[in-house]
């Protein structure tokens, strides 16, 4: 099976676009000063925001397929940003920190779970061939039950 995922970009002044999604969804984006004014969300934050999101819901579906209450989840990612050997900019790695509502220590499902869910994360997967991506999940009382 094959998805596609779409977005359509119109410049609207300087660094601000709007970004029209499939589904009719709309997003303004902006660089941060001095380039833009700051009006959105950068595309660096786009991409570290989508490695999160996908780590999110990577978890929160693989925990109710093996019936493992970890809601409600919450995630913290960052990227660094950093100058490659060609004294470009770029994204030279994003850290991931996903925090479970509930501490599941015990339950007999929850190493398989751990080992797992990031396979399936389609984002993240696909970014991590490029750009390290470190991984982090803590239960409610802050203990690390995986740490990659």
């Amino acid at each position: 099976m094959s998805d596609t995922a779409r977005v359509a970009l119109a410049q609207l002044q300087d660094y601000r676009f709007e970004n029209h999604f499939d589904g009719g969804h709309v997003l303004i984006t902006d660089e941060p000063a001095p380039l833009g004014s700051d009006t959105g969300p950068s595309p660096s934050q786009l991409l570290v925001g989508a490695v999160a999101n996908c780590l999110s819901a990577s978890l929160l579906f693989a925990a109710r397929k093996f019936h493992i209450v970890l809601e409600p989840l919450a995630c913290e990612a960052s990227a660094t940003i950093g100058r490659n050997e060609r004294n470009r900019m770029r994204v030279t790695g994003i850290s991931v920190t996903l925090r479970c509502g509930s501490s599941p220590a015990g339950h007999p499902q929850l190493a398989r779970l751990l080992d797992s869910f990031e396979d399936f994360c389609t984002v993240t997967q696909s970014v991590a061939a490029a750009i390290p991506v470190s991984l982090t999940v803590l239960d409610a009382d802050g203990s690390v039950l995986k740490s990659s």
